[in-house]
Order: structure tokens, then sequence, then C-alpha cells
């Protein structure tokens, strides 16, 4: 039985979908069952990774564990939950900021995480992906209402990752006895500037839309509005640091066997967000 943490998430309902299609067992973890939509045939539980004292349900008869941390959790104390149960695997998604940017408030919680999987004395595999294409969906409203994106850096290429290929990856890792103890960087098949998706962006909606750039102390200032100033004051600097960007991996590729989705691809996909 394979449990999925993250379950209703990007990430997470893929991977349901993609395991169950393949007649694998799998248990989906949630904090709100009532809201949650899973395929049939399809073991659901609710569970709160923050309280590891509720996940003992979850456990029953689990014995590989899909880990993506939220940053509200105790790693520690959930994967000593999953050890003392009887779970022998885990796949965590962490961060490609912990190679490129392990200075930074996200790249070292990303390592320190990594460091808590490998320390946990289960079989493990991490998952490094890059910047997210879903991150387009914070620019749905500016985009349905006025047409406009605002963002610093539209010029500064990266090769955003459309998280289905993250889940197919995982598939892949969670299903097959050769990754253990990998740690495996994620990105896209091409880097694509903020500037360039949007116009993809407008290309799917059949719009004109426009971006508009910001300076860096706006962008700083505008994510300050939505996260802590010192994780604002890291993503804006990260930005502009051009010289360290992650660069286009193959990984994607080379475990699926797969050429990895193009942004608009994903935009195809969700297109009715921006409508």
């Amino acid at each position: 039985m394979i449990l999925v943490t993250g379950a209703t998430g990007n990430i997470g309902s893929v991977l349901v979908r993609q395991l169950a299609e393949r007649g694998l067992p799998v248990r989906a973890l949630t904090r709100d069952a009532r809201r949650a939509v899973v395929p049939s045939g399809v073991d659901l539980v609710e569970g709160d990774l923050g309280r590891p004292e509720s996940l003992s349900p979850a456990w029953e008869g689990v014995d590989s564990l899909f880990l993506l941390q939220t940053g509200d959790e105790d790693t520690a104390a959930v994967l000593r939950s999953a050890g003392r149960a009887g779970v022998e695997r885990v796949v965590m998604v962490s961060s490609l900021l912990a190679e490129i940017h392990p200075e930074s408030p996200i790249g070292g919680g990303a390592l320190r995480g990594e460091q808590t999987v490998r320390d946990s004395g289960m079989s493990w595999t991490i998952l490094r992906p890059g910047e997210f294409a879903s991150n387009a969906l914070w620019w749905a409203r500016a985009i349905r209402e006025h047409g406009v994106v605002s963002a610093a850096g539209g010029d500064a290429g990266s090769p955003v990752i459309d998280p289905a290929d993250i889940a197919a990856v995982a598939g892949r890792v969670l299903t097959e006895r050769d990754h253990e103890e990998r740690t495996y960087p994620l990105t896209g098949p091409a880097e694509i500037t903020p500037r360039e998706r949007v116009h993809s962006i407008g290309r799917v909606l059949g719009r004109d839309l426009v971006f508009e750039e910001l300076s860096v102390e706006e962008e700083r200032e505008r994510l300050k509005q939505f996260m802590p100033e010192e994780v604002a004051d890291s993503l804006v600097d990260i930005d502009s640091d051009a010289d360290r960007g992650p660069g286009v991996r193959t990984t994607v590729e080379d475990l699926t066997g797969g050429a990895p989705r193009t942004f608009e691809q994903w935009v195809a996909e969700h297109a009715d967000s921006f409508r």
C-alpha cells in the first residue's frame, strides 16, 4: 500500500489518479475527507501531518510513503510514526533550491528536511523540483479582471515544471526498486521567462495580455503582502541572480521515458482558471 500525503494538491491528486489507473493499492491522506474527491477504489483517510498522533489509522498496511512537506509539520515525528508502523520507504518532494540556493530560507529548510529523511532509517528517494508551472495561478485573478500581470524579472528564464511530471516521476520511484538513496533534480523542458509565460497564457485564451515590469523593490514589497519578509527578500534575490539558475535537467525524461510537458501544455489544461 502506498500512502500519498497532499493527496488533493497539484502533485498528490495526479499521483493518486496515476497509481489508481495502474491498479495499485493507494491511500490518500487528507485533513478533511468530506471535501476530498479521489478516484473509485482509492482508500481515503483523514489525518494531519502537523499532528503525528492523528496518523495511526493512515499507516495500517502501508509500506511506501509519498511525503509532501507543507512547512507546518514535524517531519522527524511523522517519519518516526511511520517507521514504528512498519513503513519501509519514503519518497519526499524537496526543492531544487536545496542545490542551487542552499543559503536561502527555502533552500536551507529543504536541506534540513532531506537530512531528516536520510536519518529516518527507511529507504529513501528525494525529488528536487524547480519552479512549478502552477505558480502562474498567482496571476489568475489579475488576468481575469485586468489582463495585466505585474512582476519583476520579466526576462529571467526558468525551466518551470508541470506538477504532473513530478507525479509521474514519483510514481516510478515509488514502484521501482532501483532508486534507493537517490536525489533527483526535476525541471521542465526549456527555460521560459515570466513575460513569455504571460504571452503563452494569452495565446491559449485568445486574448492580448500585458506584462508590466516591476522594479526589484516593487516586487519585494508586493511579495511581503503574502509571505514572511525573509522569504520575500530571498525570492527576489534568487530571481535576480541569473547566473545561478537551475538550468534544464533531463531527469523527467530519463526516468519516465517521456519528454516533460511544456508550460503551454499546462496552461491548456488549466485555462478555465484564467478565464
